[in-house]
């Protein structure tokens, strides 16, 4: 991971307190992907991009009933796949990087996902944060998506001044013990999807007195 700038350096207890304050706010804040292993969120993940994740819920339903496996998708139709999962967009690129990432499974890993960033970063595209999903929401290894919406959120709280996932995940992973990085994870990726959208719920913000972009854009509650 790249190496954060020193003056990006955040206090490590002004994070912790703000990841509380958080988790206390949005108690429920697990993947909204279904799935019943590792197989199953890898794909799926790969399918939310550029999608939400209620769509991608009502499409691996019929995918995963008809190819439940790698060794199954390996062997799919183009056209049977792109058929199924249609509905998410960009399908046609979805569908090569499905069928390539279980190829990739059978050749090299016996049909089963490796539970290493390094293994997993080389299947076909796919990414850090797909990768990070993986290792913590269904291997419990340590591990710190960054989508979006985190980068969103720690932004304007002001607690990273950087758009690079890596360098956002890179200060983050270092304010937490590795077993409290996926639960602060899904609580920023929770109040980016219900309260720090686009355009903003400042009102129903648990942090909107101590929120570094209200300060500065002078954002009013009223």
């Amino acid at each position: 991971m790249a190496n954060p700038s020193r003056k990006n350096k955040i206090s490590r207890s002004r994070f912790q307190e703000f990841v509380i304050a958080l988790e206390q706010q949005h108690p429920e804040n697990s993947t909204a992907l279904h799935f019943k292993d590792p197989f199953e969120l890898l794909i799926a993940t790969v399918l939310s991009a550029q999608c939400s994740d209620e769509r991608v819920n009502k499409v691996t339903p019929s995918l995963f009933r008809q190819f439940p496996n790698a060794f199954q998708l390996s062997g799919a139709k183009k056209s049977d796949v792109e058929s199924l999962i249609r509905p998410t967009g960009l399908f046609r690129s979805k569908t090569r990087s499905l069928l390539g990432i279980a190829h990739e499974l059978v050749r090299r890993h016996g049909g089963i996902v490796p539970a290493t960033m390094s293994q997993l970063l080389k299947l076909p595209g796919i990414g850090r944060k797909t990768a990070n999903v993986v290792l913590s929401q269904a291997l419990e290894i340590p591990g710190f998506p960054v989508d979006r919406h985190v980068i969103r959120v720690v932004n304007r709280l002001g607690l990273v001044r950087s758009k690079d996932p890596v360098v956002i995940e890179t200060e983050l992973c270092a304010m937490l013990p590795p077993s409290c990085w996926a639960k602060a994870s899904n609580t920023l990726i929770a109040h980016g999807r219900r309260i720090c959208k686009p355009r903003p719920i400042c009102s129903k913000c648990s942090l909107r007195n101590k929120c570094y972009w209200m300060r500065e854009s002078g954002e009013s509650l009223a």
